[in-house]
């Protein structure tokens, strides 16, 4: 692999992939569940994606390598079994959140023109396998300007529809939830789907060796891209919900387009073509991000060596790549997309917890490595109770249902 992504590429790279992967499509949904609380759902995920956020910036710096969760894991607990599945873990991640999202481009299709959703996912899939195998500097390319246009889009929702945000004042009593039990199970539950809008930040680590100067650029990308989503879903979940009543929300598969339509009285043309533009984005990046996973563990001596094998034109891993676009076909064409999102919030989660506790491990034993910026030992404890927790609430919910 060849290193060619600098601060600014790889920072939009992450945020290219945590905003497509989620508030376009799933700002509703987590409506349904929050309810007026929704801002609150996603305050809570953005509090959780920050703590392990700075696990990964300081695991980034010390083992800049691709698959590197599951390095990370084998450097901290050292039981390769484990590493093995937290590397697969973070595979079939990319693939359900992939599936997912492509699952969330044919609503903001159908607003211009009514194809069959099997057809529409699968040359979707078809062509996002082709162009990550085209090459990373393409890829990075296509998602760097495809970031712009996203950015842009939310930016254009915060203009047309934040008049509402001068109601702020006064309905302000409104979005503060009670101390009520029901309540709050709601808005956990839809912090757990709203997690899901800001999964995208671990994906950059495994494009760890091919992007310059590592143990500096990629921490301060997390970091940066973390940041700028937070602030601009925060933004957008106020306007959501005070623009449009939260049952309405829920019942449209492209909800952004919905808040334009209803803030401007006309067509919503433009903000659903950034919608496609932003679904597909995400959907690039984690082809590109769980193809190079199957790589780092195959050079690790973890898979059988074909998964390493990297084109001398393309210098990409075609087989990996063109395994992963088949998986992603399968899954978006099974699933709905809220129980793809569910699922790739909980896989993730239960990674994050692995990823908080081996950085414990591993700053025991080297707590201030030369070189290396280096957070206090409560954020990975903190990281590693908040997710373990939000993991256990989810399998009590089931049980439960």
């Amino acid at each position: 692999l060849k290193r060619t992504l600098s601060l600014t590429q790889i920072t939009f790279y992450g945020l290219g992939t945590i905003l497509g992967a989620g508030i376009y499509v799933l700002v509703g949904k987590v409506a349904d569940t929050a309810g007026l609380y929704a801002p609150i759902a996603f305050l809570i995920a953005a509090l959780l994606a920050g703590l392990t956020g700075l696990s990964y910036a300081e695991l980034a710096a010390r083992h800049p390598k691709s698959a590197g969760e599951a390095v990370y894991v084998e450097d901290g607990l050292r039981w390769r079994p484990l590493s093995i599945l937290v590397g697969f873990l973070i595979i079939l991640t990319g693939i359900v959140s992939a599936a997912t999202i492509a699952n969330g481009f044919v609503g903001y299709l159908h607003v211009f023109v009514a194809v069959p959703d099997w057809l529409a996912i699968t040359l979707l899939v078809f062509l996002l396998g082709g162009l990550a195998a085209w090459g990373i500097d393409e890829s990075v390319m296509a998602a760097t300007f495809i970031t712009l246009v996203e950015v842009g889009g939310l930016l254009l929702i915060l203009a047309v529809a934040g008049g509402s945000l001068a109601e702020l004042p006064a309905r302000l009593p409104e979005l503060i939830p009670p101390p009520d039990g029901i309540v709050w199970q709601g808005i956990l539950l839809g912090a757990f789907l709203a997690f899901y809008a800001f999964i995208g930040f671990e994906d950059m680590v495994n494009v760890a060796e091919e992007v310059k100067e590592p143990t500096r650029n990629l921490p301060l990308a997390i970091l940066i891209a973390i940041g700028v989503s937070t602030l601009l879903y925060l933004l957008v979940a106020l306007v959501a919900v005070l623009a449009l009543p939260p049952a309405e929300l829920a019942q449209s598969r492209a909800p952004l387009a919905l808040i334009w339509e209803r803030s401007t009285g006309s067509s919503p043309v433009v903000i659903s073509l950034i919608s496609l533009f932003a679904v597909v984005n995400g959907a690039l990046i984690q082809i590109v991000m769980a193809a190079r996973v199957f790589y780092g563990m195959s050079r690790e001596g973890w898979l059988h060596a074909a998964f390493g094998k990297v084109h001398w034109r393309t210098r990409t891993p075609l087989l990996s790549t063109a395994l992963v676009t088949a998986l992603v076909l399968v899954l978006a064409l099974w699933l709905p997309i809220v129980t793809l999102a569910k699922a790739t919030s909980f896989i993730i989660l239960v990674v994050f917890a692995f990823i908080n506790l081996a950085l414990v491990r591993i700053k025991r034993r080297a707590p201030c490595p030369d070189g290396i910026r280096t957070y206090p030992m409560w954020v990975p404890a903190a990281g590693f109770l908040s997710t373990t927790g939000f993991v256990l609430f989810q399998i009590a919910g089931w049980l439960r249902g």
